[in-house]
């Protein structure tokens, strides 16, 4: 019969912390270099002012209250881009934060028509009509910038969808 003699395993000293936070949580906290430079010591992750209840308060705070969200739908690719930079260029100048503009998938809508309708069934013709689709985001906006976008003149080829 052979016996094998298992070893305890020492705990060691350097270890490895991972910490998910809000950036303004990070800085708040003491990263200090430890014995050993690899293994960082982390202080102030339980101090009194931070509860995991005020971490979540400082991220509504960040998120923007009020939001724009423009939603273009055109036939023609040349309309839509040129639609897209002017609502771009009028949301900058009131310095207002944008995202975008996002191309959404096109939407391809195929159409099959017979040749002629009581002969040659296997004649057919098919039409498509492409929908193009793009998204932007006025972050922060104002008074000022809600103005502007009112007085942009758009052409007629463009769908314009708007959610505050």
């Amino acid at each position: 019969m052979h016996t094998t003699k298992l070893k305890a395993l020492k705990p060691s000293r350097s270890f490895t912390i991972r910490v998910f936070a809000a950036p303004e949580v990070l800085d708040s906290l003491e990263i200090l270099d430890g014995p050993d430079s690899s293994a960082p010591e982390v202080r102030g992750l339980v101090d009194s002012g931070s509860s995991p209840l005020s971490i979540g308060a400082d991220a509504e705070k960040m998120a923007p209250k009020q939001k724009i969200r423009i939603k273009l739908r055109s036939y023609w690719v040349r309309l839509i881009e040129d639609s897209c930079k002017q609502i771009m260029d009028a949301a900058r100048t009131t310095n207002a934060k944008t995202m975008g503009p996002v191309p959404l998938p096109t939407k391809k809508r195929i159409y099959c028509v017979l040749k002629s309708p009581h002969v040659h069934k296997d004649a057919r013709f098919h039409f498509e009509i492409r929908t193009h689709q793009r998204l932007i985001d006025i972050l922060y906006p104002t008074a000022q910038t809600i103005d502007s976008l009112m007085q942009l003149d758009l052409p007629a080829g463009v769908d314009v969808e708007v959610k505050l």
